[in-house]
């Protein structure tokens, strides 16, 4: 007998907040609770993690983020080679107009 696959379901960000909630205030084990709610055990940790990370600010960088950070370092590496570059010449022409 093979199982049938579900629709996929979406979810308020209240309900996700309220099981996270649930999940933390609860001596209940976080797969149990999942049943309980009708929801995967992968789908409740998942929202318990970005929980965590979101009250850590230390929330992963997505794609765009990690992109634009990287061609922003980029920048300032260039910009600093140039800031670099006119001190030596400025120091350079006073020397000379000396």
């Amino acid at each position: 007998m093979s199982k049938k696959r579900r629709a996929r379901r979406r979810f308020s960000p209240e309900f996700r907040a309220e099981a996270v909630e649930l999940v933390r205030r609860s001596e209940k084990p976080l797969c149990q609770i999942a049943k309980e709610l009708d929801l995967t055990r992968s789908a409740l940790e998942r929202w318990v993690q970005q929980a965590q990370e979101e009250e850590a600010g230390s929330r992963a960088l997505d794609v765009d983020e990690r992109a634009e950070l990287e061609r922003l370092r980029k920048e300032i590496s260039e910009v600093r080679m140039e800031r670099d570059f006119l001190k030596k010449a400025a120091a350079f022409f006073a020397k000379e107009s000396k």
